[in-house]
């Protein structure tokens, strides 16, 4: 078992096919297949499968040991990167995932910043949910995530803490308010983002002693802003998402204050590559600088 035969393993799972693995590794697909059936064969069990329905799949085993492998290249990287330091190179690959406010308001400047003095860091960014973002992480899929708390199951630093503010449609009966209290709310529809966006509204809601009702689970922050914009209900959305919003829309402070943090998470910090601790300390850098952190959304009083 080489370093070739444990990234190409790798290669064929993350991309379902035998093929883009060869094309991606430089080797001819007869090759591809002998590699992996001495790696089989040097192991005693079968990693992968092909079916006619459902393609490429893993065997349990497989899976498991696909795991391994992402820990073993991981380590592989690290080596190459303590080389490249010693002779003064920054090398390195730097693979991020981010939910897609997270993505679009505060990864790009990051990625600028490291391109800019670090041209030889390779960074790949993986786009999902926080679930999935936790998910890559744990699979190793990815080095390095921006997610939501709570996150005990990793190392984590606070990034950025982002206000909640209510979202209304301009002609929302309580437009007229500076502050809406959560109390006010208690028998509006209400508009949520799922899939880790949540606790931070639960918890709002439980301190300002109101009853949620929720109406509506959309996963993108964007068509919570038009379901908004057409009056179908409230929304209580975090900061970077309403940095543009759409017409008709309007926001307000809420009372209680309520805030989401935004972490960044590794397995562990303890053993993070150069290239992941320079991502980490480069975007608490940034974000701890009032001249590149994002700004609030800008609130229009209310009218009588």
């Amino acid at each position: 078992m080489n370093n070739n035969q444990i990234r190409l393993f790798v290669s064929i799972a993350e991309s379902g096919s035998f093929t883009k693995a060869g094309l991606e590794m430089n080797m001819t697909q007869p090759a591809v297949s002998r590699a992996i059936s001495s790696l089989e064969a040097e192991l005693s069990v079968k990693l992968l499968l092909r079916d006619r329905r459902s393609g490429l799949m893993l065997t349990d085993i497989g899976k498991r040991i696909l795991v391994i492998f992402r820990e073993i290249l991981s380590g592989y990287d690290k080596v190459e990167q303590e080389i490249s330091a010693e002779k003064g190179l920054e090398k390195g690959l730097i693979r991020i995932g981010a939910f897609p406010v997270a993505s679009a308001h505060l990864v790009p400047k990051i990625i600028r910043a490291i391109a800019a003095s670090y041209p030889e860091i390779e960074i790949r960014l993986y786009e999902g949910t926080v679930a999935e973002v936790k998910e890559w992480l744990e699979a190793r899929i990815i080095d390095v995530g921006l997610i939501i708390p709570p996150d005990g199951e990793f190392d984590s630093v606070p990034l950025f803490r982002e206000k909640l503010y209510a979202v209304l449609q301009d002609y929302h009966p309580l437009r007229h308010r500076n502050v809406i209290c959560v109390k006010d709310l208690e028998d509006e529809p209400m508009l949520i983002c799922r899939a880790g966006y949540e606790p931070p509204v639960v918890d709002l809601f439980r301190r300002g002693g109101s009853n949620l009702k929720v109406k509506y689970e959309v996963s993108s922050y964007l068509t919570a802003l038009n379901m908004v914009k057409e009056g179908l209900a409230v929304g209580v959305m975090s900061q970077l998402s309403l940095l543009s919003l759409p017409p008709g829309v309007i926001i307000r402070e809420l009372a209680p204050d309520a805030y989401r943090d935004i972490h960044i998470a590794v397995n562990s910090l303890a053993e993070v590559s150069i290239a992941v601790r320079l991502f980490m300390d480069t975007a608490l850098r940034l974000t701890s600088d009032p001249g590149t952190a994002a700004e609030p959304p800008e609130i229009q009083a209310g009218q009588d």
